[in-house]
């Protein structure tokens, strides 16, 4: 459904050049759900924006639902849906007039677009509020509301850009069940952007990582997880202590990646429920007190750490990206 080779853009703002995407290659099969997985200006969005054909690439091709993206844009649009971050109804229309007024943009009768609408919005759970205006929605319902917007013109493929940002907990799981049924239900393939890590981690066959511009690694969540080795340990002691901690724990049968934050000791070991107690044993002998203790299992964040030197929130806070409405395409 979509195959890119060396997709790339570069933009200019602020009087400097960001090669905001650097050559990257995607491959995603008819019926995969396929997530997208980076911080906040790696690159994720405008991706995205190029595949729906609503940036041109500076360099590269791309197949996108069996058309050239840049031979054919318009069939690119026919055939896909896309929901975008920030949604894209107004606030004064009434929810059936949004869905009515998307599908005749798709060419759709007005009896068929509201015949369609009716089909999604039961799918949706919006069941009983074609007549609300879209403002007085809940954050929730404006999400499901958008992806009905993305289906009015039954897309096999269809492109989703941080699909639960904003939402609260019950909101993301709820949304999370209807982008699961799509795929299972009605043999959507899927790709989304997002952040959250257990959203990958929860919805995705497939994932592609990307840090600054570049697809640093690709696999099932599982397989990439599997790239880290070992459990996650992290021990608390008194400052005075930290040193001879971090000398303990590196005694560890398999120890390794041994550091030491203020007054934490984190290291990886085979296996974290077995090494712990001959650590117990070791503080105590030497008479250093443990305050706190966290086995983890390898998260996608670890698989970030590895290959990036730094965690997907570390990533989060420090990224700096391109402002739009500021950024001019360099040729």
């Amino acid at each position: 459904m979509i195959t890119a080779r060396g997709l790339a853009r570069r933009f200019t703002a602020r009087g400097r050049t960001v090669d905001a995407v650097k050559g990257v290659d995607i491959d995603v099969a008819e019926g995969e759900l396929v997530g997208f997985l980076g911080p906040n200006g790696a690159g994720k969005t405008t991706t995205l924006r190029m595949l729906t054909t609503l940036l041109r690439p500076t360099a590269g091709t791309a197949t996108v639902g069996g058309c050239d993206l840049l031979k054919d844009p318009l069939g690119v649009r026919k055939r896909i849906g896309y929901v975008a971050q920030g949604g894209g109804t107004a606030p004064e229309c009434k929810v059936i007039e949004e869905i009515e007024l998307q599908g005749r943009l798709y060419g759709l009768a007005k009896a068929d677009a509201r015949k369609r609408g009716a089909e999604l919005t039961e799918r949706l759970d919006l069941t009983g509020l074609d007549q609300r205006l879209t403002k007085t929605l809940s954050g929730g319902q404006r999400r499901r509301l958008d992806i009905a917007l993305g289906l009015i013109h039954d897309p096999k493929l269809v492109f989703f850009d941080e699909p639960t940002t904003g939402l609260d907990p019950q909101s993301r799981a709820n949304l999370w069940d209807h982008i699961r049924r799509l795929r299972a239900d009605h043999g959507v393939t899927l790709f989304l952007t997002t952040h959250y890590l257990d959203e990958a981690d929860s919805l995705c066959d497939r994932i592609l990582v990307i840090d600054n511009g570049e697809i640093v690694a690709e696999g099932s969540p599982d397989s990439l997880k599997a790239r880290v080795s070992g459990d996650g340990v992290t021990i608390g002691v008194p400052l005075e202590s930290v040193a001879a901690a971090a000398e303990l724990a590196g005694k560890l049968e398999g120890a390794h990646e041994v550091a030491v934050v203020e007054d934490t000791v984190r290291f990886r070991v085979p296996r974290g429920d077995t090494a712990l107690p001959e650590l117990l044993r070791a503080l105590d002998a030497a008479g250093i007190p443990m305050a706190s203790m966290q086995v983890h299992r390898p998260t996608l964040d670890d698989v970030f750490l590895t290959l990036t030197g730094r965690t997907l929130r570390d990533a989060e806070a420090g990224a700096e990206p391109v402002p739009a409405e500021e950024a001019t395409h360099v040729a």
